[in-house]
């Protein structure tokens, strides 16, 4: 399946078949920032879905010296992005969608850390834009040893964005001695700010930028910087004043390559599975060549680098037709497999295309063009290295097509018109309502139905406790063991376990993934853990934090009390009284991460 913007304009006057577009932060002038809205505005009314870092902006107090004034800071500049993504949508088909990015180092990032904030001032509120902080690892490290961290104006360090790694390390603690700080805080604070807004608002989403850099095939060479996700966090991809990252999106229905054996049993049918990854290939290279460019840094760059996003969805759909609960430690070995699979024939396919048409223009740049495929950058050894190594050969014979290749994207609107479960996410209920444009839709788990069916247990008895538990079948004492284990919802597996499979699957996206994370009633604590071994395993990008609404819909249909859960949930405990105990849930998962209810 193309993505939801393929599909929109397919056909139409302005064919604008790319998902993503990543721009850069705009330099501190105001016919730049200005000329930044007009981008913004012309890509969504394209359907484009927009990252913008937002690191180069000066911070509120700075001084102006044309006026000898004082700025205001990035928040008025972003009530007024807010305002244009609100007014233009895309295509008037869904809302506008844009995501802005912000180092922690700026000054004014405890005011962006706000924007969503449902109480407070609302003139300093921005409810349209989703946030996204971009985060070095030595933010990470002042956290882990309590540390101080310092907070400059862009002014005064114009050079930070575009470092990473050891060079953005050393240049900060430079400018730290230099006495260029405009306050410094705890480490430990700021990162609590940025749990608490997490929990509530799902907003403020964690992504690593020395690890995404350090990754990217596109950063072989200096001055090549990586300095944002996009939209959905699943997009890597190097942005300038100059170049507008753009990708296309499409997603494998996994559900589709299973095969059965004669003793009943299922497995992935991985001959299928490599025809369909050389046809989307294929199919999203053309859409670089079809596609309606609505500002001109887009086009450039998309024809300099050609890079796209093949993902999949439906793994939890291969889970359940094999019977397999989502964390076992075959589903995990599962997911590798077929991650590895993608990416071998993606590359593949990529250098077919550049075999009969040429690399892309900017191979040579490439970590691709020095033998570096993406398990080399993670230290992975992969499985049949012998096929892999005659691949190199060839990618260093013929090049490569495509910069980038793989990356698995949120998958909501082309999975429910597949008739899949989302990207690579477990099911959230077996049974709920989805609201879409045509209309609202019940929801029910065909699998589980299935089950009930053979085990004659599918009648309103069991329908009502399916009701009243929300979806979850853990209480419903009739269904056996091992049929309550591959039926668990996103919010009774384990946050580890899908930590742990995104890493397995890492080393084969040679973009990201947007990886939700689930907690029913998230806590300081247990969200600091939580991300804090998400950085440590490796990954690039973090998506929503998903928790449960403090009140259940009023179960008007049936008349008993759920065993064990009450009619309605106690709202988020995710709401510290002061920021003292927010560090104190910090300070002690951190010194007890292998504890971690949320990780367990």
């Amino acid at each position: 399946m193309p993505s939801s913007p393929t599909l929109f304009n397919a056909g139409t006057r302005y064919e604008q078949l790319s998902s993503c577009f990543l721009l850069d932060s705009p330099e501190d002038a105001l016919e730049r920032i200005y000329q930044r809205y007009a981008d913004v505005a012309l890509l969504s009314k394209f359907s484009g879905g927009i990252g913008l870092a937002y690191h180069r902006i000066r911070s509120r107090g700075s001084l102006i010296a044309g006026t000898n004034g004082h700025s205001n800071g990035i928040v008025p500049w972003l009530r007024t992005l807010d305002a244009s993504v609100a007014a233009v949508n895309q295509g008037g088909k869904r809302k506008g969608a844009c995501c802005v990015y912000l180092e922690p180092w700026h000054a004014d990032v405890e005011e962006f850390l706000e924007l969503r904030d449902n109480t407070g001032d609302e003139a300093r509120r921005t409810h349209n834009l989703n946030l996204a902080n971009w985060i070095p690892d030595l933010f990470m490290k002042r956290v882990e040893a309590d540390d101080r961290w310092s907070l400059f104006d862009p002014k005064t360090v114009p050079d930070f964005p575009d470092l990473y790694g050891d060079e953005f390390e050393t240049a900060y603690v430079r400018a730290e001695q230099a006495g260029l700080a405009v306050k410094t805080v705890k480490a430990r604070e700021l990162y609590a700010r940025m749990m608490r807004t997490l929990a509530q608002t799902g907003n403020g989403w964690m992504t690593f930028k020395d690890r995404a850099n350090r990754t990217c095939s596109q950063t072989a060479l200096p001055g090549r910087v990586v300095h944002l996700s996009n939209l959905c966090t699943e997009i890597i991809e190097v942005t300038s004043g100059d170049e507008t990252a753009v990708c296309n999106l499409g997603s494998i229905n996994l559900a589709r390559h299973t095969v059965g054996g004669p003793d009943g049993t299922v497995t992935v049918d991985f001959d299928k599975l490599a025809r369909t990854v050389q046809c989307a290939v294929h199919q999203l290279d053309r859409v670089i060549d079809l596609t309606y460019y609505p500002i001109t840094s887009a086009r450039s760059s998309n024809l300099l680098w050609r890079p796209v996003g093949l993902g999949v969805m439906g793994l939890q759909d291969v889970f359940f037709q094999m019977r397999l609960p989502f964390d076992a430690p075959e589903a995990r070995e599962l997911s590798a497999e077929i991650a590895e699979e993608v990416y071998y024939h993606a590359l593949s396919a990529s250098a077919d295309l550049a075999a009969a048409k040429g690399p892309h223009p900017a191979f040579s740049e490439t970590r691709a063009a020095r033998g570096e495929l993406q398990f080399d950058l993670w230290g992975v050894v992969p499985t049949h290295p012998d096929r892999w190594e005659k691949l190199r050969a060839r990618i260093k014979e013929h090049g490569l097509r495509n910069s980038l290749l793989i990356a698995v994207a949120p998958t909501a609107t082309i999975a429910s018109i597949a008739g899949c479960y989302e990207c690579v996410e477990p099911q959230v209920s077996n049974l709920f309502k989805r609201e879409t444009l045509s209309g609202d839709f019940l929801q029910v788990n065909r699998y589980l139905v299935a089950d009930l069916k053979r085990l004659g247990l599918w009648n309103e008895s069991i329908r009502a406790k399916l009701k009243l538990a929300e979806g979850s079948v853990q209480g419903i004492e009739e269904l056996p063991a091992d049929l309550r284990a591959i039926y668990r919802t996103a919010w009774e597996i384990p946050m580890r376990s899908l930590i742990d499979m995104a890493a397995d699957r890492g080393p084969f996206i040679d973009q990201s993934q947007s990886l939700n994370l689930f907690m029913e009633s998230p806590t300081i604590g247990q969200l600091s853990s939580m991300y804090f071994y998400a950085w440590k395993k490796g990954l690039k990008t973090t998506y929503y934090l998903r928790s449960r609404p403090a009140t259940r819909i009023a179960k008007a249909t049936v008349d008993a009390a759920s065993p064990g859960r009450p009619a309605e949930a106690p709202g988020s405990s995710a709401r510290p009284s002061s920021s003292d105990s927010a560090v104190k849930a910090i300070s002690c998962s951190l010194e007890n991460p292998d504890v971690c209810e949320a990780c367990q």
